[in-house]
């Protein structure tokens, strides 16, 4: 039993960085896009006002993909192998 506690708090700690590595990483992505969509269109904000309006958006909707994607995914693979294995 202490075994899979120990696994447990590994994965989620591992899946933690993951995760907001991947938060991190694809904010920057969407923050270049935006300025460079900014650059090409000229809207009349602010580009600071128009890349912080894209990133609100893009944050929400990132982060339900990333959730499911890091977390329910690995952790629900695991779950079955170990079923599988123990009793199949």
């Amino acid at each position: 039993m202490i075994g899979l506690a120990r696994l447990a708090l590994i994965l989620l700690v591992v899946l933690t960085v993951i995760y907001w590595s991947l938060v991190f990483y694809f904010r920057a992505g969407e923050r270049e896009r935006l300025e460079k969509e900014w650059h090409e269109t000229q809207p009349p904000l602010p580009m600071e006002r128009f890349v912080e309006i894209g990133i609100t958006e893009y944050r929400q909707s990132l982060r339900r993909k990333l959730l499911w994607g890091v977390y329910v995914v690995p952790i629900t693979a695991i779950c079955t192998l170990i079923y599988l294995v123990n009793y199949a």
